[in-house]
């Protein structure tokens, strides 16, 4: 069943890519509004699917790789609705999620291809620090992955008002402000969010192997990602604004990704199926 939904959620993903693209290209509204509309609909069935095998499966809803991929992927899709219709609900992010949606279509393609059965977790495992540690670091993930994609747009139209290029691809691009602004937001709310994650994993590794840190490659690896952000974070208050915030933002996403894909895929370990 919950495969069954990750097909559909991956048809809406791509439809409201294409028709994302649409409206950039043509500047039709109406083309606007139906991504968005299709943006929703996916996001309403992928957490559908992620409900249901969490129900079948409990805490292994989210032991693979793949599961992983496709948790981040529905909780940033959600976080950038969020954005559009909370945040900046005047400014056009359509562009933004132009980015945003074929990301999610490939982390949830992972799921839907490779979805099955899983290991049971160990008893010791399920405890209540599991959900606490998973949920904020995978909820700052997302939200580091939404600020990447503002990074890039941002670094874009800096390069484009340079070179003094007005297309009309131009004209429907949020400001430099507003990127900026939002940026600067989800590197904060991301970055409180990662840390609760690290806290919340040592505690977990102490209740579950006995040590606060055991040198695994994951916290190796996670220690490197949290110093780049604060750093970001020490810069931002310190006066850094604009092309350097957004290159440093750009640089520390690429970091957090290769860790991520190192650690699940060349180097596992505790948090990759080997949990001794």
């Amino acid at each position: 069943m919950s495969n069954v939904l990750l097909a559909h959620a991956l048809a809406f993903y791509l439809l409201s890519t294409i028709t994302g693209v649409a409206h950039l290209v043509t500047g039709q509204d109406a083309m606007r509004r139906w991504a968005f509309a299709l943006l929703a609909c996916a996001l309403g069935v992928h957490a559908g699917a992620l409900a249901v095998r969490a129900v079948m499966m409990g805490y292994e809803a989210v032991a693979t790789f793949q599961d992983e991929l496709s948790f981040i992927a529905c909780i940033m899709v959600g976080t950038y609705v969020l954005m559009a219709v909370v945040l900046v609900p005047r400014a056009d992010l359509t562009v933004v999620g132009v980015l945003v949606t074929p990301l999610a279509f490939l982390f949830t393609l992972s799921a839907y291809a490779f979805n099955s059965s899983t290991a049971a977790l160990p008893p010791q495992l399920q405890n209540v620090w599991l959900p606490v540690h998973v949920a904020p670091a995978f909820l700052g993930y997302a939200i580091f992955a939404l600020a990447f994609c503002l990074s890039v747009i941002y670094l874009l139209q800096e390069r484009q008002l340079k070179a003094k290029r007005k297309s009309n691809l131009f004209r429907r691009l949020p400001s430099l402000e507003t990127l900026d602004q939002l940026n600067h937001r989800f590197v904060s709310w991301g970055f409180a969010l990662f840390t609760v994650g690290i806290i919340t994993g040592t505690l977990l590794a102490k209740e579950t192997w006995g040590a606060l840190w055991s040198w695994q490659p994951v916290e190796l690896a996670s220690a490197i990602t949290w110093v780049l952000y604060a750093l970001l974070v020490h810069a931002r208050h310190t006066g850094w604004r604009g092309r350097k915030a957004a290159t440093l933002t750009v640089v520390s996403f690429v970091v957090l990704v290769v860790s991520f894909l190192s650690v699940n895929l060349l180097f596992p370990g505790k948090h990759s199926g080997s949990f001794d």
